[in-house]
């Protein structure tokens, strides 16, 4: 259907562009006569007239000829802007499909800096009790214990990480879950992703992440872009996905340096 579309919107095209090669006679009354072309021959105006498709004449003292060249003048220059316009908006679209054919087709994050792709290597997330560290699996919720608990990545430091403030990145979902960037804290040397309150009556679990406002913008299907909505201070950061209530976040975890950054 979208050569249909495009096909539509050409022919439209065409019929616009025909409109616009018509030409208003402005005449001195404040009346018009709509001609094709029209030229000046001494004392008369010669126009080639749209509805009745023949040359005509007119004395030039009866026509307002600043008032139609300032309106020929007008037209042309809003036909170049839609032009220059369609242009950039063709550039955008051909440079958005050519930047995601460069992204791999597998699930994961990858990180936009200076104009390459860098897969962001995704972290082993722990959940942390009182008694015991028990490994998430991805996208596989973990049964626990009524309590508090947390989402914790091993270490102060993710291995890697960009001094960009405003740090963009492409999310592939291997399904339709939630995601975004969150602010890791820290924990006995260790990175808090999120806490997690487990409700012993109704057996919930709240999740309580430190979401960064983020703007995203989806790119083809079940690939987005996200970014923070303003620069983000330099610490530990990581792009997550999940499902509320269920305990089964994936976390690709980074840092953003100090530096001048954006």
């Amino acid at each position: 259907m979208r050569w249909l579309t495009r096909a539509c919107c050409l022919l439209l095209g065409v019929a616009c562009l025909l409109c616009a090669a018509n030409i208003k006679l402005y005449l001195k009354d404040g009346t018009y006569q709509l001609a094709r072309e029209y030229k000046v021959e001494d004392d008369r105006v010669s126009f080639l007239s749209v509805d009745r498709g023949e040359w005509e004449e007119i004395p030039a003292a009866l026509v307002d000829l600043e008032k139609t060249k300032a309106e020929i003048k007008r037209r042309e220059e809003t036909l170049r802007e839609e032009e220059a316009a369609n242009a950039a908006e063709e550039k955008a679209e051909r440079d958005a499909r050519k930047e995601v054919e460069q992204i791999p087709t597998a699930e994961g994050v990858y990180l936009i800096e200076a104009g390459k792709l860098i897969p962001v290597k995704v972290g082993e997330s722990k959940i942390v009790t009182d008694k015991r560290r028990s490994v998430l699996k991805a996208l596989s919720p973990i049964p626990l214990v009524s309590g508090k608990a947390t989402l914790e990545l091993d270490g102060p430091h993710a291995p890697a990480g960009t001094a960009n403030r405003e740090p963009e990145f492409y999310i592939r979902l291997s399904a339709d879950e939630r995601f975004g960037i969150v602010r890791l804290s820290e924990h006995k040397g260790n990175r808090v992703v999120e806490k997690l309150t487990l409700i012993p009556v109704t057996k919930e679990t709240v999740e309580e992440p430190d979401l960064v406002p983020t703007f995203r913008k989806q790119v083809a299907d079940g690939l987005f872009k996200i970014w923070p909505e303003k620069p983000i201070e330099p610490g530990e950061y990581a792009v997550v996905e999940y499902t509320d209530g269920k305990v089964n976040m994936q976390v690709w975890d980074f840092f953003v340096a100090p530096g001048t950054g954006k």
